[in-house]
């Protein structure tokens, strides 16, 4: 131990460094972590790089010291410590201690004096100690037996490298303090004395001591200035030597610890499990789990730690909790676990498949779980295996059919709307209570984490969960399941069960105790996962000849516009380089630059482009060619491979647990996408089409986000323009441009429009004026007008910006939460954008729960448990505001009014919900 170095951490130094050099870290709660984890980084990259030393870790203590009473103005200039640094101060400190490393915090003195002291001690029984910290003024510690190591700038100083650095030594590093002072503390050192004088005074004559012994001196010094220096120095005499004093480190501070008592890091796992799980630093709680909590994370080569990265290292292994696999290969052991079954009251299944495509996937196994630490695995197609090795699939499958047919036996399930929809293909039917976990997670907090398995077992089991890639391999070798080995696949399959059944009862209690969250759950979102997964099955017919001939008409026009961009460049470039096109934009047609890239190129970015197209003919074509080469990839070329085979028909994937705001979202394809205000984006919705006999109908919310404005902000100029069915825009048009109701021209109703969507989604004055193409000054103008006219809405706007500041998330009408992380940032940009989402989320937020509402009323009308429908109809898509139906010929009229007055009584708002609906024979034409 004597030959090992004493490390002493300038904790407070750190602190501030990391808050203010690293980008902002926060919980899923809003909660700051970022200099946390940043001083955290630091200091376990110390413990690795000095195993065996004794550590102390200082941080200055509340309060006034004895600088304070020597000089009333120390420190008068430095800022409040910021509320989000001073709410890390707590748990980094309990980090610190949990980390075993002894946290001095000494009164009356600063970390720089208790460290001074430290130091001394040291450098007299003669051992060796580096000092961590990134403050010059520790220079002056500097000796035979003391180093100073900043970790962030990956620098030692010994004595060479002090004199290397400031060029003086250790000794002389007061007095250069002294003489140039501090603006930081406020040291007030020699006015007119900077940093190239001093070191000219001290190099040329010595210290303080020596430079007022010889002011005649002083004068003779190639120093610029130099003749006035001698009259500078004595008038400001007094107030040198008190910066001297004010600079000095103490070195003899009475310590409630000695040199002996300090030791090597002895950490306490369990607080630390403890504080990484509250403060979720994931990668460092999975090594904790693990076994193996490495000394230094999230470190590059620079030695500069980054606070935003919190990802699972690949390759940790986590402990795994002791649990009970079954391998249920034979007819009794099946039996017993099927007893079992029948008497719960729910249970937990979990299929095993041969692909994620839920229209082709053939069941390979069965997972199972009943109580924690027990699940069981139904190996039922494995390839490898021989037919009496395993069970007979459909004798399983139908024996398990009652219980998943029960209406009240509970089923629990991971994404669960997957493997409703795989048993469906066999003929069962899956009713009664449906609980997902991924669903669970979604409403309790959208923006905490990823709701996949994996992710949800690391945040809220604090376990990692073998993934599918461990076990199949990746890329085009990765095997399906029915290939994988029974020893790996029964730990999988069983794990999957087990950790479902687990994360449900620990999520369950959390959902239940924050406000109405339980009941978006079980209102929403659990009973939407059949309706979900019976449209997806349903699917949509695809007019594939109409695609295919849109996609030649789009060639011929990118082709045309390529054209057209070479005419106008003056040559011929390829129009997806980014570098050709700064080239030819920037350099050779001398477009201005607008923005630039983070490695300092000139920026082609779309929004960039977009800008410059209102300006100059080139971007406009260039954004016109990569608008339709956008569509014919992603749309008309890729719409026909994806329909199904064997119904001949498109069928996407819905998720409920995507969007921050509770928004469904798809893919494969993505409908919410397709554009509707270009020609050649209605083109492709004319493709979606309806069987031979039957209808598309689509019925839409009218401008449900300004209702539910309205709703919210109770401002009665909107309430009453909506209970009078006036025309929204053109009422906002009549009160923002003065003019009667009826003498609002278009293009002011348009302008209105954009003032009236705009403002919901926070845009600034600067922002519409963009939009409408006028001076900022002149949107501020109509904006001022809108909120005098609609005051209600101005204050409902400021109120939420308070209460969500207070509160940490919004809500919507339903008590569905948004959490809003950076909505007290210190960033001006991001507190902005987190005050426009508090006021978005509610009114989005809202819309997509009466739309899910609707969606549920809906189907159980059109798809009744028992009976049947007095509507030949089903539910075919989903987007936005809008669901679209495929409705029997001879019954659209009545369709219409039917299912129009079920959408409008999802909610009961201030104001009425109007839905309008149209009718053709393909989506298109029912706009």
């Amino acid at each position: 131990m004597a030959d090992t170095p004493i490390v002493l951490v300038d904790g407070s130094s750190y602190l501030y460094r990391a808050f203010h050099a690293l980008p902002p870290l926060t919980t899923s709660q809003g909660k700051p972590t970022g200099a946390v984890k940043g001083v955290l980084n630091m200091l376990k990259s110390l413990i690795k790089q000095y195993p065996n030393s004794p550590m102390a870790v200082v941080f200055d203590a509340k309060g006034k010291t004895f600088r304070d009473e020597l000089f009333e103005q120390y420190k008068a200039h430095r800022p409040p410590m910021p509320d989000d640094l001073r709410g890390q101060v707590e748990p980094l400190h309990a980090c610190v201690k949990a980390l075993g490393l002894p946290l001095l915090c000494v009164e009356g003195v600063e970390a720089d004096d208790v460290i001074g002291t430290l130091a001394r001690h040291a450098t007299e029984a003669g051992r060796n100690a580096v000092i961590s910290t990134g403050d010059k003024d520790m220079a002056q510690l500097v000796n035979g037996h003391i180093t100073l190591v900043n970790t962030m700038k990956d620098e030692t100083l010994d004595i060479a490298g002090v004199n290397a650095k400031f060029g003086l030594p250790p000794e002389l590093i007061i007095d250069y303090l002294a003489l140039m002072g501090d603006k930081v503390d406020n040291i007030p050192g020699v006015p007119g004395v900077g940093a190239k004088t001093a070191l000219g005074l001290l190099q040329g004559v010595g210290g303080l001591d020596a430079i007022y012994a010889e002011l005649d001196k002083v004068a003779t010094l190639p120093i610029r200035g130099a003749k006035s220096l001698p009259k500078k120095l004595e008038e400001n005499r007094e107030q040198a030597f008190l910066s001297y004093k004010l600079a000095t480190i103490k070195t003899d501070c009475n310590l409630p610890v000695g040199l002996g008592d300090l030791d090597i890091a002895h950490p306490d796992r369990e607080a630390l499990l403890e504080l990484y799980r509250e403060l979720e630093f994931k990668a460092w709680l999975a090594e904790l789990l693990a076994g193996r909590d490495k000394g230094v994370d999230d470190v590059d080569s620079g030695g500069t730690p980054s606070a935003d990265d919190d990802s699972l290292p690949e390759d940790v292994t986590l402990a795994k909790p002791v649990r009970d696999d079954h391998t249920l290969l034979t007819q009794a052991a099946f039996d017993e676990w099927l007893a079992r079954l029948k008497s719960a009251e729910v249970f937990c299944f979990d299929l095993e498949t041969t692909s994620l495509n839920y229209m082709e996937a053939e069941i390979v196994g069965v997972g199972l779980a009943l109580e924690p630490g027990e699940a069981a695995y139904i190996p039922l197609a494995h390839d490898y295996l021989d037919a009496p090795e395993q069970l007979d699939r459909n004798a399983v499958l139908a024996a398990l059919k009652p219980l998943l047919e029960d209406p009240a036996k509970g089923k629990i399930g991971q994404n669960l709307k997957y493997d409703i929809s795989v048993l469906a293909r066999y003929a069962i039917r899956v009713v009664g209570p449906l609980t997902d976990t991924m669903l669970e997670s979604y409403v309790l907090n959208s923006t905490a984490t990823r709701h996949d398995m994996d992710s949800l077992a690391l945040k809220y089991l604090g376990e990692k969960t073998i993934s599918f890639e461990e076990i199949a391999g990746k890329g085009v070798k990765q095997l399906t399941f029915n290939q994988i080995a029974l020893e790996q696949a029964v730990p999988y399959a069983c794990e999957d069960a087990d950790v479902t059944l687990r994360l449900h009862r620990e999520l369950r209690p959390r959902v239940e105790a924050e406000g109405r969250l339980s009941e978006v759950l079980d209102t929403l979102e659990r009973p939407l996962i059949p309706v979900l997964s019976r449209m997806e099955r349903g699917g949509v017919a695809l007019d594939v000849t109409r695609l295919h001939k849109q996609s030649q008409e789009l060639e011929g026009r990118i082709r045309e516009l390529e054209k057209e961009a070479f005419e106008i460049a003056g040559r011929e470039f390829n129009l997806g380089s980014p570098k050709q096109l700064c080239e030819i934009l920037f350099d050779e047609q001398k477009i201005p630059v607008l923005k630039k890239t983070p490695k300092g190129a000139p920026s082609t970015a779309e929004a960039v482009l977009e800008e410059l197209a209102l300006d100059y003919p080139l971007p406009k074509v260039i954004m016109a060619h990569r608008g339709l080469t956008k569509l014919k990839s992603t749309y008309t070329d890729k719409l026909p491979l994806l329909v199904n085979k064997a119904t001949g028909r498109i069928h996407t994937s819905y998720h409920q647990a995507v969007t921050a705001t509770g928004r469904l979202s798809s893919s494969d394809p993505n409908l919410q996408n397709i554009p509707i205000r270009t020609e050649e984006g209605r083109k492709i919705r004319q493709a979606f089409i309806a069987r031979p006999g039957y209808r598309i109908v689509a019925a839409d919310y009218s401008q449900i986000e300004l209702r539910i404005m309205a709703h919210l902000s109770e401002d009665k100029g909107l309430l009453d323009a909506f209970a009078e069915n006036r025309d929204i825009h053109s009422a906002t048009a009549a009160e923002v441009f003065g003019v009667a109701l009826e003498s609002v021209l278009p293009d002011q109703r348009r302008s209105a429009k954009a003032i009236n969507f705009g403002l919901i989604y926070g845009m600034s004055a600067w922002g519409l004026g963009k939009q409408l193409h006028i001076e900022r000054s002149q949107a501020q103008t109509y904006i001022d007008r809108y909120f005098d006219r609609y005051p209600g809405v101005a204050r409902f706007m400021n109120d939420t910006r308070s209460q969500a500041a207070e509160d940490g998330f919004v809500e919507t009408v339903s008590g569905r939460r948004l959490y809003l992380p950076e909505i007290n940032s210190r960033q001006h940009a991001r507190r902005q954008a987190a005050e426009r989402t508090a006021i978005n989320a509610p009114m989005q937020g809202t819309a997509a729960d009466i739309i899910k509402r609707a969606m549920i009323d809906v189907d159980a009308w059109l798809t009744p448990l028992t009976g049947a429908s007095e509507f030949d109809a089903m539910m075919v898509m989903q987007v936005h505001d809008e669901l679209v139906f495929e409705v029997k010929e001879s019954q659209v009229g009545d369709f219409i009014g039917a299912v129009k007055q079920r959408m409008q009584n999802a909610a009961e708002l201030r104001v009425p919900l109007i839905v309008e609906a149209e009718v053709g024979d393909n989506w298109d034409e029912a706009h």
